[in-house]
């Protein structure tokens, strides 16, 4: 995988959430994992096609996933509900457009599907059991994870 895929999905998020809550996300180590998994409590999944495809998994643990929304909304929040989960899924696909408006500098072309959202943890389908990147994330309001599991489309 490029390093161009990874940097423009941490780009993209930075600024989001710059602009979005007034965060700015710091980026821990880059790991390789085996598939496409994760444990925290909210995962918003966007499938990727066109010049790249695979998926994109967005992974927030539940009391950033409250903290995030009440910032965004003014509202208090205590549970993961359907209008938490209507944010983050909100959230991830601005990221993905603006990800992937970055990969168009880069002569690649690609479209999101709309996102898809597990509260728990999130296990892979049969086709996401494939080598993926956890790019790990850490803001004031908590830590989450990107894991990006693209590949060139021939």
């Amino acid at each position: 995988m490029k390093a161009e895929y990874v940097n423009s999905f941490y780009k993209a998020t930075k600024e989001v959430f710059q602009l979005l809550v007034d965060i700015e996300p710091k980026r821990g180590e880059l790991k390789l994992v085996e598939e496409l998994k994760n444990s925290k409590d909210a995962n918003v999944k966007l499938g990727v096609k066109g010049d790249l495809k695979g998926a994109i998994l967005f992974s927030f643990p539940k009391d950033m996933t409250l903290e995030l929304v009440k910032i965004m909304s003014g509202m208090e929040m205590d549970k993961i509900d359907k209008f938490t989960t209507s944010a983050l899924g909100e959230i991830a696909n601005i990221i993905g457009g603006n990800a992937f408006i970055f990969l168009s500098e880069h002569n690649l072309s690609c479209d999101i599907t709309p996102p898809e959202i597990f509260i728990g943890e999130y296990n892979p389908s049969p086709w996401e059991k494939e080598k993926a990147l956890l790019l790990p994330l850490t803001t004031p309001i908590g830590e989450f994870d990107i894991t990006i599991n693209l590949k060139e489309n021939n």
